[in-house]
């Protein structure tokens, strides 16, 4: 069923995008659209390259093996000054193209066909939503996990008192490592720290975390989790149910549905949305940009989102996307409480702008400080004399 809806849809992007084609009589091919994301992976890189040709149009993007994470995506867009679409990252990155922070990145104005259909998810005129995704806390209910004891927190950061062993990841950087460091910080924001707007008792909560939880060597969660390693963890929403779908090839022991839940965190979970602008660069004709748009019109439809969702499993921003995946069956990973959008007590920001504001601080904090050693070996010898901490150094890049 999975492959008839993909081919049924990727006739219908070829149609749409012929019929548009002929309007504008615009040669889509005839310039090679320069694109970075974080959104990267191998498949998904060769899958948008394959149905970008198909539907007419030229693209040059690299993927992981050549630009990893949020951070590396930013940077060589910034440096290279070559790009001319900009698609993944999360708000936090978004907020900071949206305001200028990049001297090298701006937007072009822009507001596409399906702008409507994507909520609240925009930055109008600038840049739209494409995958909405959050971070999942999962456990195993089997003899490996918990043999059947229910899992429920009041915060994310309770799994480093929950009595079961629990995966951690290896290093500071990259788009989920940050935001399951957010999420595990929510409960312990004060605007009056000097700590990058975080308790001191939040940053012993995550050493703790990173002391007592096991790295396994795996870019994430859910391989640990599947292989019996741990038996709670973390992963991102996005590929979930794939995971599952294939976890009989990476384990004796495998996740099936019915040997996993998520743990029951009152205080809900952080979403991100990832966006897609079309960037500014310098020397090129209207005639490219045109192209350029067409092909950020193409990408965000709610016909190639759904067909790019039913691939990886992710979840569209785009609500026509999504109701062309699930109907009104919305999987429950997509419908737990969003602490992203709360105000942080004692300003006017929603968590996620908290986020923004202070994210290059902690960045600066954990590296300063040695946080998520890969080994035993690598570790730091003793745990940091909080209460002697200079944080206005610390707090800044090496």
């Amino acid at each position: 069923m999975k492959r008839i809806f993909a081919l049924i849809l990727a006739v219908l992007m070829v149609f749409a995008i012929v019929s548009c084609g002929k309007k504008d009589q615009l040669d889509y091919s005839s310039y090679t659209i320069r694109i970075y994301s974080n959104s990267n992976s191998t498949e998904r890189a060769n899958w948008l390259v394959a149905e970008a040709e198909k539907a007419g149009f030229k693209i040059s993007m690299d993927d992981n093996s050549v630009i990893s994470g949020d951070t590396a995506a930013i940077q060589a867009a910034n440096e290279n000054k070559d790009g001319d679409i900009l698609f993944g990252l999360n708000e936090t990155r978004w907020g900071q193209v949206v305001d200028g922070t990049y001297e090298n990145l701006s937007l072009v104005d822009w507001t596409p066909s399906w702008a409507s259909e994507v909520g609240d998810y925009k930055y109008d005129g600038k840049a739209y939503g494409l995958v909405i995704q959050n971070i999942l806390m999962l456990y195993r209910t089997d003899a490996v996990g918990t043999n059947g004891k229910t899992l429920s927190f009041k915060h994310w950061a309770d799994i480093v008192d929950c009595g079961y062993t629990w995966y951690r990841q290896g290093k500071v950087g990259g788009t989920t490592n940050a935001n399951i460091n957010s999420s595990l910080l929510y409960s312990f924001t004060d605007p009056t720290s000097p700590a990058g707007g975080i308790s001191i008792d939040g940053w012993k909560m995550l050493w703790k975390y990173c002391a007592d939880g096991q790295f396994t060597g795996d870019s994430y969660g859910f391989d640990p989790l599947n292989r019996g390693e741990v038996q709670v963890s973390t992963f991102y929403s996005s590929s979930l149910y794939g995971k599952i779908d294939s976890a009989k090839e990476g384990s004796n022991n495998p996740i099936t549905n019915d040997n996993w839940k998520l743990v029951d965190i009152e205080d809900g979970t952080f979403y991100i949305a990832e966006y897609l602008g079309v960037l500014d660069k310098a020397g090129r004709t209207d005639e490219q940009t045109a192209i350029v748009k067409a092909f950020a019109e193409w990408f965000g439809s709610a016909e190639v989102q759904a067909a790019w969702g039913e691939e990886f499993d992710s979840f569209p921003c785009n609500t026509v996307a999504a109701e062309k995946i699930y109907g009104k069956d919305i999987p429950v990973i997509y419908t737990i409480k969003n602490f992203a959008l709360n105000t942080v007590p004692g300003t006017d920001m929603t968590y996620a702008a908290y986020v923004a504001a202070h994210s290059a601080e902690w960045t600066n904090i954990m590296t300063n400080l040695g946080f998520y050693w890969k080994d035993a070996s690598s570790a730091p010898t003793s745990e940091p004399n909080w209460d002697n901490l200079d944080w206005s150094t610390l707090t800044q890049a090496k």
